[in-house]
């Protein structure tokens, strides 16, 4: 904040009279030094507050989200092995820690976090910093999640932020703090006043099983304000289960290679969405394989396939993509009736018009949802996911 003051007050000393309206540049001049100096202030004490707290790497107490423990790096989405095994792209992509988190039970009143960014890019020209590279915390309320406060990034390397806007009332609560979805982190630390108690988070029921969702940017989280906001983020927070989140920006395009990978899991349902990246004929050659490398990995595990979401230009450009999203959900719907014709009763399906809403007012640029697309995609998926889950017998 000391450096922001003194470019401040640098480009108030370079303003021209004319430059501030007739009349009143003393005023606004003394008014725009004031506001440089309390927020110079803040930013101190803030600054005072966090170097006293007591830190705890997350690495000691295990991270949620991860398909993997024999990943190159802790937080890593894909096995090492993996790096062989894929595109550069996707290996790139799965240094991206999109899906993973942490909760944890504190008495704090303030909670701080400290992370390390391995990527120097902390937003891209339709998403913001807070969702590419930021942190996202939540709050228990009974049953619900309810969002508390974010972790802005500044710079590649370590971040150090204050994550409460103000004192919390006194009280022991759990926590849910998500990492960035666009960018890796090589270390994550939450931070607390050093009386304060912290303590992982109980584990979910045993036998409990994470929904795997494989698919694109969207299911990466583009274009979410923050990590919670990724529709996967959602939906867990709403079935109250972990998930792991494979979408890969631009490159969930259902290759053998990451058929063999997913088969490796052993989740409660698998949850298919890449048609965002795949053409048609992509889908007739590719998803039956996907699909039965699944199966045969898993012949109770329940698969879930979803159409692309219908393109808001889609309805009024007939060629380009709004006609190859509508050839694409039309041979994915072939496949589904061939399965269900052939005995599998635990393929289940989400429908296009299930997704986004008809306003089209729900995407920033016709394709990546906002968080209100997210949302509507979430509440959209849930009962087809409530259904799988009580055919796996975890049903909730």
């Amino acid at each position: 904040m000391i450096s922001e003051l003194v470019n401040g007050l640098t480009i108030f000393l370079r303003l021209k009279p004319r430059e501030l309206p007739p009349g009143k540049a003393q005023p606004a001049a003394a008014r725009y030094f004031f506001i440089l100096v309390v927020l110079a202030w803040c930013g101190q004490r803030a600054t005072a507050q966090i170097t006293t707290f007591q830190w705890y790497d997350l690495r000691k107490y295990g991270i949620e989200g991860k398909g993997w423990t024999d990943t190159k790096a802790y937080y890593d989405r894909l096995p090492a092995s993996a790096e062989k095994m894929v595109r550069e792209k996707v290996w790139t992509l799965s240094h991206h820690s999109s899906g993973m988190c942490f909760r944890f039970i504190t008495d704090a009143e303030s909670i701080g976090a400290r992370w390390n960014l391995i990527n120097a890019e902390l937003s891209t020209v339709h998403m913001p910093s807070t969702g590419v590279s930021g942190l996202d915390l939540y709050v228990k309320e009974g049953t619900r999640w309810r969002w508390l406060g974010f972790g802005r990034a500044g710079r590649v390397g370590e971040n150090m932020r204050l994550l409460i806007n103000g004192k919390l009332r006194p009280g022991r609560r759990e926590y849910l703090l998500y990492l960035p979805l666009y960018n890796g982190v090589s270390k994550v630390e939450i931070g607390l006043p050093p009386t304060a108690e912290f303590l992982p988070a109980p584990d979910y029921p045993a036998g409990t099983k994470p929904i795997v969702f494989y698919g694109t940017s969207i299911t990466q989280g583009g274009v979410a304000s923050r990590p919670g906001m990724a529709y996967p983020s959602i939906l867990g927070r709403g079935l109250g289960l972990p998930i792991v989140n494979l979408g890969f920006s631009g490159n969930g395009q259902a290759e053998p290679e990451m058929a063999a990978l997913l088969a490796e899991l052993d989740p409660s349902v698998y949850v298919l969405d890449p048609l965002p990246n795949l053409s048609p004929k992509q889908v007739t050659e590719r998803m039956p394989v996907l699909v039965q490398t699944l199966r045969r990995a898993h012949p109770q595990t329940p698969i879930v396939l979803v159409e692309s979401i219908l393109y808001v230009d889609g309805p009024y450009v007939e060629e380009g993509r709004g006609r190859r999203c509508r050839e694409s959900n039309a041979a994915l719907a072939a496949l589904y009736e061939r399965l269900k014709a052939d005995g599998d009763d635990r393929v289940l399906y989400i429908k296009a018009q299930d997704l986004l809403g008809d306003d089209g007012e729900d995407t920033v640029d016709g394709t990546h949802p906002t968080d209100l697309g997210f949302f509507r995609m979430a509440k959209g998926m849930e009962s087809t996911l409530r259904a799988a889950l009580r055919l796996a017998g975890a049903g909730r």
